[in-house]
């Protein structure tokens, strides 16, 4: 692991395979961190790519940052963290709002993005999201904690809850985090105007309640792939092999 100065921020950054001549960047949904593909995606993909991982502003070991939890900043972020490591451009996997940052800059920044793999990406008008948010407690936070541990067939310490509910606290507090999601509210109605060009992998599950954004996007993005593997949103918990056989058989 390293600390690297992007934008700013301290941003915690996990490199693996290096010396590999093509590089995929994994960015992780919000109120998670980089786990979510370190132990059982990662690691299968950098025996054949540089694979770079990181947490995001204000998660996991990075810094919080008063502001910057929007599309364009989160996308600055990426791009900034692309020229410290010198990579001209990189294939790029998102999960959840991972996967909306990725196609942001996609649609933005066509030349640094390679393949985009976009995995259970939700639709950013949903207002249920936004009213959890904006209704946080702690118990709210152990139970959501609970249900996507339970689903992942894992089971979170009391100082995993303790830790990630202070963050929490922090990001719904004292930050823009609830004012920078709604500034995104109508990013599906700009990909419907956009013409991504991107080859772009889309991976939901079965029993997600994410799947009409899915469909959404493959009927918007025209050189799309759409499949659909065992489980809910915490998809990469769930079925990682699968996602790395998808992955590999995409970018190869």
């Amino acid at each position: 692991m390293a600390t690297l100065q992007i934008n700013n921020v301290n941003i915690n950054v996990v490199e693996m395979n290096p010396t590999a001549s093509e590089a995929i960047v994994m960015l992780h949904g919000m109120f998670t961190n980089l786990s979510v593909f370190y132990y059982k995606i990662a690691h299968q993909l950098a025996e054949k790519f540089h694979v770079v991982l990181y947490d995001l502003r204000g998660h996991g070991l990075s810094d919080s940052a008063p502001s910057g939890y929007d599309f364009q900043t989160m996308s600055d972020d990426l791009l900034e963290l692309l020229k410290v490591l010198e990579l001209e451009k990189a294939h790029i996997v998102g999960y959840s709002y991972g996967g909306l940052i990725a196609l942001y800059t996609a649609m933005h920044h066509p030349e640094k993005a390679g393949k985009i793999a976009v995995i259970e990406a939700p639709n950013p008008t949903d207002e249920e999201p936004r009213k959890l948010l904006e209704n946080y407690s702690k118990t709210f936070l152990e139970q959501y904690i609970q249900g996507m541990y339970v689903s992942a067939y894992l089971k979170p310490s009391a100082r995993q809850i303790e830790k990630n509910h202070k963050q929490h606290d922090y990001l719904f507090n004292n930050t823009t985090l609830i004012d920078d999601i709604t500034k995104n509210r109508d990013f599906f109605s700009e990909i419907a105007r956009a013409n991504i060009l991107h080859e772009t992998l889309l991976l939901y599950a079965k029993n997600s309640d994410c799947n009409e954004a899915g469909e959404f996007l493959h009927r918007h993005i025209c050189n799309s792939q759409l499949f659909f593997g065992e489980g809910d949103h915490n998809l990469p918990l769930q079925s990682p092999d699968w996602i790395v056989g998808k992955l590999k058989e995409f970018i190869t």
